[in-house]
């Protein structure tokens, strides 16, 4: 193979993301507009919560400000401790917030959890740089890991939309915009 078939291959081959996970949309979280998140779900049921590529974060030329997975006094999710001696996994229900995202104009995000199950992960990377939300928001910028019970695994996309159901989504809401008044 010569370097063009190569590189042809290279740019035509899958990413890892489209490869080994099934995408999951929620739109219009808790009723309010455009601000859908994404569940990549691997074979395996691990499930990894990111933002969809439509929410309002990721356009406009936005930056953030915080990124704060403190929910309450009671809560940080920040604690959650999935080995060890003294473990202290969290449950997850479908609308449990995992973490609120301030932008440099002070509007202020909620990201919830979008399906039940154990917490195994937040990423803490994003603390640091939350650039990488805003740059790789299906890789490096994830939010967070959760693992579905397994009795409950084959369920827990009943309420969420395939990617094509969300696309559909869009581009209604695009058509509603582009209506004039």
């Amino acid at each position: 193979m010569d370097g063009t078939e190569q590189k042809e291959t290279e740019e035509n081959a899958p990413s890892v993301i489209d490869r080994y996970y099934t995408r999951w949309y929620r739109a219009d979280m808790k009723g309010k507009p455009c601000e859908d998140h994404c569940i990549l779900q691997h074979s395996n049921r691990i499930c990894v919560v990111t933002l969809a590529e439509t929410h309002p974060i990721l356009q406009n030329g936005r930056t953030i400000k915080n990124i704060n997975y403190q929910i309450s006094n009671a809560c940080s999710r920040l604690n959650n401790k999935v080995s060890g001696k003294s473990k202290a996994v969290q449950f997850l229900t479908d609308f449990a917030p995992l973490c609120r995202i301030t932008c440099t104009d002070e509007t202020e995000y909620t990201i919830y959890s979008c399906i039940r199950g154990r917490l195994l992960e937040v990423n803490e990377n994003i603390l640091e740089t939350p650039s990488l939300l805003l740059e790789k928001p299906s890789t490096e910028g994830y939010i967070a890991v959760i693992l579905p019970k397994f009795e409950e695994s084959k369920r827990i996309t009943e309420n969420l939309l395939s990617r094509e159901e969300f696309e559909s989504v869009v581009s209604k809401r695009s058509a509603a915009e582009s209506q004039p008044s």
